[in-house]
């Protein structure tokens, strides 16, 4: 801890923390041990940080939502264990919708990306360069979404799925997928995603099969539904595939066109 430091002394620090010099740091903090702070980080209050975070030179984390419904609730922002945070992130926390803004374990957030209010990530996310969460978006764990994408309110990105760079995310994105073009659109299953992170041939072949019959055979989505339940073998995969999409009410990406 530096003179040149300002840090509530009412913020819970943990040990080993290096907090370096032009930090703030507002009395409503927790930081978990290990974690690391660059210069020039904003920690406002509200934030719940980790064990062993990286926290770059210009980020700030728990500011205020930017929207006008909010009326001044005390919400945090949470963020898991191992969390690297790169420059100029910004993190705003929660409104009364979710009363927080939450980040899971293992999670690389790169430069310039913006997550707003009520956003609730999971773990082992990786979000590129300068994408923008609008809020109230949750992201399952294993996601990736590259560089310059922009994301609507309210979408759900499923696990393992990767959605591509210079892109708009305005429907939901189902787990296991591959998503790109303009508008977005499916375009295959993750399958080096997949096989990288430990799942079976078989298993790889039956999330294949499943989004063949909700992309390719040209079903609308209700029948294409029924022939999954009806004819693919039992397993988690299907019962993630068919959960999600049965709870995606805004509406799922298109198929290829």
């Amino acid at each position: 801890m530096s003179a040149l430091n300002y840090i509530h002394p009412d913020a819970k620090i943990g040990n080993n923390v290096t907090l370096s010099p032009f930090s703030y740091v507002a009395k409503d903090v927790v930081i978990g041990d290990g974690t690391w702070i660059a210069p020039n980080v904003t920690i406002f209050d509200g934030a719940r940080i980790g064990k062993n975070c990286k926290i770059f030179p210009g980020a700030v984390i728990s500011a205020i939502p930017q929207d006008l419904k909010y009326a001044g609730e005390i919400t945090t922002t949470e963020i898991g264990d191992n969390c690297m945070i790169r420059e100029c992130v910004t993190i705003n926390r929660g409104t009364k919708d979710k009363m927080k803004t939450a980040i899971g374990n293992n999670c690389l957030l790169m430069a310039y990306v913006h997550i707003a209010h009520d956003c609730i990530l999971g773990n082992n996310i990786i979000i590129a360069n300068s994408v923008n969460l609008a809020g109230h978006i949750e992201i399952e764990d294993w996601a990736i979404i590259e560089g310059g994408t922009g994301v609507g309110q309210f979408v759900r990105i499923g696990a393992h799925s990767f959605v591509s760079g210079m892109t708009g995310v305005r429907k939901n994105v189902p787990p296991f997928v591959k998503a790109a073009r303009e508008p977005l659109q499916y375009v295959g299953v993750n399958s080096v995603g997949l096989r990288r992170r430990g799942f079976t041939p078989e298993a790889i072949l039956q999330i294949e099969d499943i989004y063949r019959t909700l992309y390719v055979k040209g079903l609308n989505v209700t029948n294409a539904l029924a022939v999954i339940e009806q004819e693919a073998p039992a397993s988690k995969e299907k019962t993630q595939i068919l959960k999600f999409i049965s709870e995606s009410t805004n509406g799922i990406i298109r198929g290829i066109s």
